[in-house]
């Protein structure tokens, strides 16, 4: 019988490992499903595009795992059993159950409302593509004058607000926030972000803690109102609670706690990667939430699975974080430089360079979920017969 190994979710990281376990793990004694709810591959970090009106590239899962092995089911995960260690699913095909000898968790994250009553009925969101849609789709009936309040000052808030103002130039735009705008970037950054959001027209409240959202509104704390006619909301993410019910060892916000080949330090044939795994970085901080994490873990995941599966040594992974990239909007970005503890560098490039780095790093990332082995030979390696016997540390 076949090893099963059972992938859930294919954003980034999902959909790279399991193309990559694929070219490396021999089909006699390995078979790979990917679980997930779309058809698609999805560019999250698109999603605010999306949602502003522009049209995104296709890509069907289907047609990037043709030829790789790899099924693929199409359905939502609706819960895990570790102990017999099988996922249960629903689908068009209705409710199913799926059994794995490995699994990795790799489900990504969502919003966070930080329990705040009426995200879920009043606001939007770009955190997943048919959420971004429905903003989409509820900015199109807006008339000229419409107002749209995008709630956040980190990255997510900053680019969906920006995109939005360029992209709808007949809307009013504007954004509200708990701290201070873009508070992480450095001073050449931060005057280069006030320059941008002048230059769109954003109305900008800073220091304005969301307390509660209704319909056509959203209160802060001391009971401002901001009318709104779509407020959108991006004040962070959180990870789904599927591994907090399954039993998993997690942390507190409920991302799997993992060992540095992100391997569950509660549950050895379950692995995670992305958002879903909490991780401590080279600097000794947790690994953030964002774009950047999905190729250091997914790499790590891979390689963990691929050693231990196999009989091979694990080769130790970097997880090192070097900055963050900031569209503002099609012609305009950032790129602020981080310090080993992710305190932002004086230096940022910024400008039409800036953005098109940030496009041709998502670019890069697209094409690489496609062509995970470029540059390296594909190998098939078998199964190797007594678990007992996997070696670790770092390679030979």
């Amino acid at each position: 019988m076949k090893h099963h190994i059972v992938i859930l979710g294919a954003g980034y990281a999902g959909a790279f490992s399991a193309t990559f376990l694929a070219r490396q793990l021999h089909s006699d004694d390995f078979e790979i499903t990917v679980v997930n709810a779309e058809p698609d591959f999805v560019e999250r970090l698109r999603l605010h595009q999306l949602a502003a009106g522009q049209q995104l590239r296709h890509r069907p899962l289907a047609e990037i795992f043709a030829g790789t092995g790899i099924r693929l089911r199409v359905a939502r995960i609706t819960g895990i059993d570790a102990e017999n260690r099988s996922v249960t699913v629903t689908g068009d095909d209705g409710p199913g159950r799926i059994e794995y000898d490995t699994l990795l968790y790799a489900l990504g994250s969502t919003i966070d409302d930080h329990g705040v009553p009426g995200v879920g009925e009043y606001a939007y969101h770009v955190a997943a593509r048919p959420a971004a849609l429905r903003l989409r789709a509820r900015l199109d009936e807006l008339d000229e004058g419409g107002r749209v309040l995008v709630v956040g000052g980190n990255l997510t808030a900053i680019e969906a607000v920006t995109e939005l103002a360029e992209s709808r130039p007949r809307l009013r735009i504007g954004l509200v926030t708990r701290g201070e705008l873009g508070g992480r970037l450095g001073d050449k950054a931060h005057r280069h972000l006030w320059r941008a959001f002048d230059r769109f027209g954003i109305q900008v409240h800073e220091n304005s803690p969301i307390e509660r959202v209704e319909a056509g509104r959203a209160i802060a704390a001391d009971g401002t109102a901001f009318p709104a006619d779509a407020i959108v909301w991006a004040a962070g993410f959180a990870v789904h609670p599927i591994a907090a019910a399954s039993g998993f060892a997690v942390e507190p916000n409920g991302q799997l706690t993992v060992d540095r080949q992100m391997r569950s330090v509660s549950h050895p044939d379950v692995y995670a990667a992305g958002d879903s795994a909490f991780v401590i970085g080279d600097n000794g901080l947790p690994y953030p939430m964002s774009c950047a994490s999905a190729g250091p873990t997914s790499k790590a995941a891979t390689a963990a699975i691929i050693a231990h599966l196999t009989g091979r040594r694990v080769a130790p992974t970097t997880f090192s974080y070097i900055g963050n990239h900031i569209s503002l909007g099609r012609k305009d970005g950032l790129f602020q430089l981080v310090d080993g503890d992710a305190r932002a560098k004086s230096g940022a490039l910024r400008g039409r360079a800036a953005a098109r780095v940030k496009m041709a790093i998502i670019d890069t990332a697209a094409w690489a979920v496609g062509h995970p082995t470029f540059g390296k030979p594909n190998r098939k390696y078998r199964l190797v017969t007594t678990r007992d016997s996997f070696p670790s540390g770092s390679a030979a």
